[in-house]
């Protein structure tokens, strides 16, 4: 049977009065901005719940045994990387492991090295922290709308005495772009030559393609994974982020003790009985659900470049192999896109991300979350089409 026939992801869920960040919206308006997706989770998370809230005593919890299993065989068995479970360490988001690592391996005022554009928060994280924001910025190629990485510039970056850390997004918000393991070779060798230490945001790797791998960053090489800090989570792929779980798998002794360090100061290695329960039942019985959503969403990507293609040519897209982020490029508009995201909500309530917000050429582009069914994603193209005519 086909997998989209089992679950069925074209159902629309009402998700005001929720409390929801995405939804919490004005009558008519259509928010496709926040990376989270109108899908129900997998039915084995919400068996895994619905049996933790049966058992009705939710005390403190120590991080399970089945906690570090499930990590370690799906990134084996998907990933072909094997982690030992010394390596991982519980937090409670990516976020927090982010901000907490500048703070514990970075000292106030030295340069943290982004490559853009990338995901907004990174900036948050570093600036929150006193320390300098250095973009390495992508180079684009409009005549095919795709990216590439600078390494003389990133070499250039990296040289700096006061560059220590580099934040890498594998595979890449926003652009969808997955590294090859020679890009990724590439950047490890040019960060050990510099001392530079590489924090790696691999949440959205799970969402790929059909038939598209990612690639760790620290299973690339030897000098790869001793400089290398990973940010991992079921959070993104199995739309679970309002539970709060994630890992950070560390394989250098010494920088794992350092990351560790930082998270307990910081309070945020510390889960509680449904972060773990829900990280287990999505690693142990959620592959199903994943295959069905892979599909669902490269469909939805293939539906929504098409309907630009035909619809909006003043508008190209990036074409993603990962994430379920479409990034639409608006240059031939002539208006930056703050000014463009305000117009089109404004006149449509359609509300898109300010491709501004995450710099490097963000202000050529607007950013579009297809995660959604699909009867909400053609409303979402009418809208845009509106707007830009």
């Amino acid at each position: 049977m086909d997998a989209l026939q089992v679950f069925d992801f074209d159902r629309e869920i009402d998700r005001s009065n929720t409390g929801s960040l995405k939804w919490d919206v004005k009558e008519g308006q259509l928010p496709m901005w926040v990376a989270d997706m109108d899908f129900e989770v997998a039915p084995a998370i919400k068996e895994a719940l619905r049996n933790r809230v049966e058992h009705g005593v939710f005390g403190y919890t120590v991080t399970p045994d089945e906690w570090y299993d499930a990590y370690i065989s799906w990134w084996q068995r998907r990933h072909h990387f094997t982690m030992e479970k010394e390596w991982l360490i519980f937090s409670t988001g990516v976020v927090p492991i982010i901000s907490s690592v500048v703070r514990k391996i970075t000292t106030p005022a030295e340069n943290v090295i982004v490559i853009t554009p990338a995901y907004n928060i990174f900036f948050n994280s570093i600036f929150n922290n006193g320390r300098n924001i250095v973009e390495c910025i992508l180079p684009y190629n409009r005549e095919n709308c795709s990216y590439h990485i600078d390494f003389a510039d990133l070499e250039k970056k990296c040289s700096d005495p006061q560059s220590t850390l580099l934040i890498l997004c594998n595979p890449h918000n926003p652009t969808g772009k997955i590294w090859d393991a020679d890009t990724l070779a590439r950047i490890g060798e040019i960060c050990k030559r510099h001392h530079v230490t590489v924090l790696s945001d691999e949440i959205h790797c799970d969402i790929t393609l059909p038939g598209t791998e990612y690639t760790p960053f620290a299973s690339v090489s030897e000098t790869c994974r001793e400089i290398s800090i990973t940010c991992i989570a079921p959070t993104k792929a199995f739309n679970i982020a309002g539970l709060q779980t994630a890992a950070v798998c560390v394989p250098n002794e010494e920088l794992r003790h350092k990351v560790w360090r930082g998270l307990n100061t910081d309070e945020v290695a510390e889960g509680n009985v449904f972060s773990y329960e829900a990280a287990i039942a999505a690693f142990r019985q959620g592959e199903p659900w994943l295959k069905a959503l892979l599909e669902y969403l490269a469909e939805n990507r293939t539906y929504a470049e098409a309907y630009i293609k035909e619809n909006i040519p003043k508008l190209r897209t990036v074409h993603g192999e990962a994430t379920y982020l479409l990034w639409i490029d608006c240059d031939s508009l002539q208006t930056d896109s703050e000014t463009l995201t305000r117009r089109i909500e404004e006149k449509t309530g359609l509300i898109l991300c300010d491709g501004c917000e995450y710099r490097g050429d963000g202000i050529h582009f607007l950013r579009m979350n297809l995660a959604c069914p699909r009867s909400r994603l053609q409303d979402g193209l009418e809208r845009l089409k509106k707007a830009v005519q």
